[in-house]
């Protein structure tokens, strides 16, 4: 053999070497490409879950726009031992029979547009009540009754009876019931809810054309004009303009309180009585937790609706005038179905006197609980403040500005 060729051994080794170092890339190679692929498909579920997660939030969100993360913790973990595909977080207040898979009022009816019309209601208005409810059911409302003085069996010969939701309750308010059983998540599939009094005639008043005046400026809050004729009316922002189809302010250069368009507080805008309301969804969300679950009367809850309005009240709430009702002033809760003067022992009992004067007390609480609400929470701004206007307006000319520096800059 030459000197200098390497020799057959030699050839050998140096041929395990590059195997085992080819090897050895190969095996570098599938040991990163393995778990870059993991990592991969890791990243893409969470984009998908992250993607899907939003979606679902959002279409909670259009239904309830306000924050709810503190409660929704609690929630979640409360409800971990279902499967999540199961759940069911809310209800609607719709009639199902034993015998059929859809709904009583449904049958042959596209369900859209649906609202719900709550009344509280006694026997002495059972007839002005009837033609109340005989206005709505056609316009696809599920109607649910109050009834106040316990007498449920004596409406049973009235023919849309078994189609409208009974719940008794011994002298109980509007506002009681509502509390107890027009919770948010139970209501969420109606679009309006209209929680009306007993005596209120709607000879001029129908409910297609008022939610189509609504829907088209806007209001969250509303309620029918009250007719001239009306034997109450408390407030004149709520008496029918005949030269309007709507209105959001009242104008009054008499007495002490004098409105015009500088003024921004209720009763001069953004007010709405409490006998014939009318809430969006949102609104009804918001309105549902200002009820105040002991003061049942709602004295001086028809001053704070506007906080509820969604946005500015001075445009968010209104009276429609095209669609009026007439408001009697028939005062019958808390009568007895013989008298409205009851003995206890030997002194009579007037029911009115004691009713006024427990609304007025709550009155007094209710102004109490707001102002101690407004002092101890720090992070509140009141919306309609001055101040907070003039933030906004700043905020927005601000806004616009930068929106015209760029586009300079563009140029």
């Amino acid at each position: 053999m030459e000197h200098g060729l390497p020799s057959m051994k030699s050839l050998k080794s140096l041929k395990s070497l590059v195997k085992k170092r080819n090897n050895s890339q190969d095996g570098s190679k599938s040991g990163w490409m393995k778990p870059f692929l993991a990592l991969m498909c890791t990243a893409l579920l969470i984009f998908w879950y992250k993607t899907t997660n939003i979606q679902l939030t959002e279409m909670e969100d259009s239904d309830y726009p306000f924050d709810m993360a503190q409660e929704s913790e609690p929630v979640n973990e409360k409800l971990k031992g279902l499967p999540h595909g199961i759940i069911q977080p809310r209800s609607d207040l719709e009639l199902k029979p034993l015998w059929s898979s859809s709904s009583v009022r449904s049958k042959g009816v596209e369900m859209t547009n649906r609202n719900l019309l709550a009344i509280p209601v006694g026997l002495k208005q059972k007839g002005n009540v009837d033609a109340l409810v005989k206005k709505f059911l056609p316009a696809n409302f599920t109607v649910v009754l109050f009834h106040y003085d316990g007498n449920m069996d004596k409406w049973w010969d009235l023919e849309w009876t078994s189609k409208a939701i009974h719940i008794v309750a011994q002298n109980q308010t509007k506002w009681w019931f509502a509390k107890r059983f027009l919770h948010p998540d139970v209501v969420s599939t109606y679009d309006y809810i209209f929680l009306w009094d007993e005596d209120l005639g709607v000879e001029n008043f129908s409910p297609e054309r008022y939610l189509k005046i609504v829907k088209s400026v806007g209001l969250e809050i509303s309620q029918p004009a009250l007719d001239s004729n009306s034997s109450e009316i408390h407030h004149k922002i709520t008496l029918r303009s005949k030269k309007k189809i709507f209105h959001r302010r009242v104008y009054i250069n008499r007495g002490t309180k004098k409105c015009s368009n500088a003024s921004e507080d209720p009763p001069c805008t953004g007010f709405v009585e409490g006998m014939a309301p009318v809430f969006s969804r949102a609104a009804w969300f918001c309105s549902w937790n200002l009820i105040q679950n002991d003061l049942v009367h709602g004295w001086g809850m028809d001053m704070k609706l506007g906080y509820c309005a969604q946005g500015d009240r001075t445009k968010k709430v209104g009276i429609v005038d095209s669609e009026y009702i007439f408001h009697q002033g028939i005062q019958t809760l808390g009568e007895s179905e013989h008298s409205n003067k009851k003995r206890r022992g030997h002194a009579s009992f007037d029911s009115r006197t004691s009713i006024r004067r427990q609304s007025t007390w709550e009155l007094q609480t209710f102004k109490e609980r707001w102002n101690k609400a407004v002092e101890e929470d720090k992070n509140w701004i009141d919306p309609s403040s001055s101040s907070s206007k003039t933030r906004r307006k700043s905020n927005g000319n601000n806004r616009r500005l930068r929106r015209g520096s760029s586009s300079h800059r563009k140029k």
